[in-house]
């Protein structure tokens, strides 16, 4: 190919085996993650999140649900916080400044999906994002959000977006970017516009095509196989523990992110 950005993890071995072995070997070190998902339907998203964040060594986790799930939630998740819900039952707009809060009190932020479809929850979104200015990473139906309208999104530094090759799509069209995404991309073209992509705007991607996951920063790709499943079963335990690698290497976003998926 005759490029220096495309970076190949092969075989489960880590490209970056330094960052495997400078874990940090206290929670007090380990850092702090704020999760935020749910609706009245539904909250699995965010107890899966909870679960593979812990599991990658995270310190200390916080959970925020809409409280219409207080009574629900309360006992499989002591420790969840709730924020105020919309009468459908995803987020209200009121819920902004406990968000913003416990956003600042965390070192990431990961939009676990769950959200509903919901035009009250899509606006405090846009103003979380606008707000907040920390690391963030978002995944499943929370990207649905900014798909249609994504420049707040693509241009925000701090962020990482695990996504479908439906939600790039979507994404970059409406971003107005000059190559289109397609299923039926070669490896060589997929990495060529993921590429030019992330150079051209400031969000990092990570995306599934068949067997292999794309990680792509700053104009830099890497590549690995993967046995993980279809994009309902891969997508949140790989964006919560990026997350969680992410958070503990805020320096080194591409070598985070790509060793997070040797972590599975």
């Amino acid at each position: 190919m005759g490029n220096t950005y495309w970076h190949k993890q092969i075989d489960e071995k880590p490209l970056f085996p330094d960052l495997l072995w400078s874990k940090p070997e206290t929670r007090r070190t380990a850092g702090k993650l704020l999760i935020i998902g749910g609706n009245v339907h539904g909250f699995a998203a965010v107890g899966q999140a909870y679960t593979q964040s812990g599991a990658a060594g995270v310190g200390v986790v916080r959970v925020i649900l809409p409280d219409v799930l207080k009574k629900t939630v309360s006992l499989l998740l002591p420790e969840a916080n709730f924020a105020a819900s919309t009468p459908s039952g995803s987020f209200a707009q009121q819920a902004l400044a406990q968000l913003i809060d416990q956003a600042t009190w965390a070192d990431a932020v990961l939009l676990a999906g769950d959200l509903g479809r919901n035009s009250e929850t899509a606006i405090l979104l846009e103003k979380l994002i606008s707000k907040y200015s920390g690391q963030l990473t978002i995944t499943k139906d929370a990207m649905d959000y900014f798909t249609s309208s994504p420049n707040s999104l693509v241009y925000r530094s701090n962020t990482t977006l695990v996504l479908t090759m439906a939600q790039l799509q979507k994404l970059g069209r409406s971003a107005k970017f000059d190559t289109a995404f397609k299923f039926d991309m070669d490896v060589i073209r997929l990495i060529e516009s993921l590429h030019d992509f992330t150079l051209q705007f400031k969000s990092h991607l990570i995306i599934k095509q068949l067997d292999t996951i794309f990680v792509a920063v700053d104009g830099r790709v890497s590549t690995t196989k993967t046995k993980l499943g279809p994009e309902d079963v891969w997508r949140l335990p790989v964006a919560a523990k990026a997350a969680v690698w992410w958070l503990q290497n805020p320096t080194k976003a591409f070598e985070a992110l790509t060793t997070s998926i040797v972590d599975h």
